[in-house]
């Protein structure tokens, strides 16, 4: 009986061998019984399923079987002990009821057992789950018993079905392997017998070799589980599953296995040299006849990019064709290499001879096929630098031939940039396609011995004139280019200087306009005393000259400009407003710096005057009565004030104050506090004797 014919009845687990042992090394037989209504039938055929297992020396040991009726009624319960009596009378040496909590008729039981025990044959007791131990050790027991042991019923079950399985393929392999194996050996005197497909196994050998090292490997596995101290293990061990079988099997499929690659290799062998044989010839043929061909009849180069390409394109669908024969050759050297590692005297010199022949024809071929791709695109590669040389060539003369018209001296110098990166561009273009030219000459002067038997001469020396006149070409759009590029150079860079004058004068002016605004508001103040006012009309004079220089500097460069621009022939636009800027403001500034000419002057004049009052001197009395000097002094100080309220003048009517009015009101008071001491010291000396009584 096989597991795969009940497998939905074996699935359901109305019994197992956990592989659990009672105290005599005999296997314990569960059965776990339901609160649904078992199937006898099903468990009968279960229990000789299971019973069909063990070997005849562990059957001789004895079973005990645990019948477990926590979930069950006792009716059930003494129907299947009953049963164990027709099904293994003889195994049976002990059947532990295992009784539920809540315990049956205890007469009713203890009637039933006690009558039947002599008809049974064996013992049966029950038993509480937790006093099973009294019976059968904890490591023995699975867990649903308070035991340690781990069975897993589903994982039990698919090895079983492995194991059937490997069984019944590996003993119909055997047999087919030792048919063929045998009529192989009565056929051998027959060389020139072809092999028979029916002569396959209907099995691949090697499946079933893995199914049952697989199978064995798990076989011979243990289980340790050591949180208790216990051991326990797979209930498929070697009593359970018969490894001894297994290996007994795997043995004699390697044995036959061995024979049978044996001689399907000495079939193959014979059937393969004599498709080499017949393989080789067609490559030769082939080679030698259509492929020479079509190589003698694609010679010659084109003089264009674009029939280069479809001259190339039509060589690689040449080669396309030889590739198929190509790879036809490839793997038939590999078979021959492998014939010839095979060691067979008889058939090595027949070998080797088709291995070189076709070695010889294949590698003469590839080599011509080469030497024509390499040919093609150095011609392709050639004719693609021209073109590209030819396309920026024209890309600078088309630049050089429009008109520079930029906005600013950056826009010309990135412009001037872009024109010298164009021509370097083109000296490396120009200098690539000398290479590739010289070394298309190179292989066009070897072109004669691979002329495949046509006369190559004539057609060569068109090719090397054009190739050439090419170069020669370029070389002359390249020089005319330099020239003009030296050319536009140098009007450039003169554009660059003029745009620099005109910003440079355009700096100046905004210079000016600075100086003139620092002088109005900045440069305010008279000084306290005739020194420092000495020491202002100095530091004004420096920044006087300051302002000159910067005035003429602006005016060399608007000279620079015109000198410039007549060169160019072109018009400065700052020509137009620059120059009338710099003239405006320069004679602002002089108006301005005139004005503070004289303020400052004025301050020292009327300074130094009072302060030769106010010295505190013997008093000279020719100059009590000079009554002039006082007059004077009073004189230049309201003169001062007066011209403190006054503005600038422009030429063109605007009027500019120096400083704000709080700092003009500043320096006013300044002067009429020093107006009053000298007041002051004029009363004192026409009233000396006032002064004298008042002190």
């Amino acid at each position: 009986m096989e597991a795969s014919v009940i497998l939905p009845i074996l699935k359901k687990k109305l019994a197992f061998l956990s592989g659990g042992k009672d105290r005599r090394s005999g296997l314990i037989l569960t059965i776990p019984l339901c609160l649904e209504q078992t199937n006898m039938d099903e468990l009968s055929v279960t229990l000789d399923y299971l019973l069909s297992i063990p070997s005849e020396k562990c059957k001789a040991r004895g079973f005990t079987v645990i019948v477990d009726g926590r979930k069950s009624q006792w009716n059930v319960v003494k129907t299947v002990v009953l049963m164990l009596q027709n099904v293994v009378p003889a195994e049976v040496s002990l059947v532990c009821v295992v009784k539920p909590d809540e315990f049956w008729d205890k007469k009713v039981t203890h009637f039933c057992f006690w009558k039947e025990k002599d008809r049974l044959g064996f013992e049966v007791i029950l038993v509480s789950a937790n006093k099973l131990t009294r019976y059968i050790e904890p490591c023995q027991l699975t867990e649903d018993f308070g035991g340690s042991l781990t069975y897993d019923h589903m994982d039990w079950l698919n090895k079983r079905l492995v194991f059937e399985k490997f069984t019944k393929e590996s003993t119909s392999l055997l047999d087919e392997l030792a048919l063929i194996n045998n009529g192989s050996d009565k056929g051998n005197q027959e060389k020139e017998r072809s092999v028979d497909l029916n002569f396959l196994p209907s099995v691949d050998p090697e499946t079933v070799l893995q199914t049952g090292h697989e199978l064995l490997s798990e076989l011979q596995q243990r289980r340790f589980n050591g949180s208790d101290g216990g051991v326990s293990w797979s209930p498929m061990d070697d009593e359970l599953l018969a490894q001894p079988q297994v290996m007994k099997l795997l043995d004699s499929l390697r044995e036959q296995y061995t024979r049978y690659q044996e001689v399907c290799r000495q079939r193959s062998k014979r059937t393969q040299l004599e498709e080499i044989q017949q393989k080789v010839m067609q490559v030769v043929n082939w080679l030698e006849g259509p492929g020479s061909e079509q190589l003698r009849a694609s010679g010659g180069l084109e003089d264009s990019i674009r029939a280069s390409q479809a001259l190339q394109q039509k060589h690689e669908e040449i080669e396309s064709q030889h590739s198929e024969w190509f790879a036809v050759y490839v793997e038939l050297n590999q078979q021959i290499a492998a014939l010839l590692n095979a060691g067979d005297e008889e058939d090595l010199v027949e070998l080797k001879s088709l291995q070189q022949q076709l070695s010889d024809v294949c590698y003469r071929q590839a080599s011509q096929l080469e030497f024509r791709q390499n040919l093609l695109q150095a011609a392709l590669e050639f004719h693609g630098v021209a073109q590209d040389l030819s396309q920026q060539l024209d890309g600078l003369l088309g630049m050089l031939c429009v008109d520079v018209a930029p906005a600013d001296g950056a826009s010309i110098q990135q412009t001037l940039k872009l024109l010298e990166e164009k021509l370097k561009s083109v000296d490396v273009g120009l200098q690539g396609l000398r290479e590739k030219g010289q070394g298309l000459l190179d292989q066009i002067s070897n072109q004669a011995s691979w002329a495949y038997g046509k006369d190559v001469t004539i057609e060569n020396k068109e090719n090397v004139d054009h190739i050439q006149g090419v170069m020669e070409d370029m070389q002359l759009r390249k020089q005319r280019c330099e020239d003009m590029v030296d050319v536009r150079r140098l009007k450039m860079l003169q554009m660059v200087q003029l745009f620099k004058c005109e910003e440079d004068a355009a700096q100046a002016v905004e210079w000016l306009s600075e100086l003139l605004d620092a002088l109005l508001k900045t440069h305010i103040r008279l000084g306290d005393d005739a020194q420092e006012t000495k020491v202002l009309l100095e530091k004004h004079r420096k920044f006087v000259d300051v302002a000159q220089s910067t005035y003429d500097y602006g005016r060399q460069l608007l000279q620079a400009t015109v000198v410039l621009c007549q060169s160019l022939r072109c018009t400065s636009r700052s020509s137009g407003d620059t120059l009338p800027r710099l003239n405006r403001v320069w004679k602002q500034f002089t108006i301005a710096s005139e004005e503070r000419v004289h303020r400052l002057e004025m301050a020292v004049a009327f300074h130094s005057n009072a302060e030769k009052i106010l010295q505190d001197c013997p008093e000279e009395p020719e100059a009590i009565n000079d009554e002039e000097q006082f007059d004077e002094i009073e004189a230049v100080g309201k003169s001062l004030l007066d011209r403190l309220t006054v503005p600038v003048v422009y030429p063109d009517g605007t009027e500019q104050y120096f400083g704000s009015p709080s700092d003009m009101a500043s320096t006013a008071e300044h002067i009429r506090d020093r107006m009053k001491l000298v007041g002051l010291k004029r009363q004192q000396l026409r009233h000396p004797e006032m002064m004298t009584t008042e002190s």
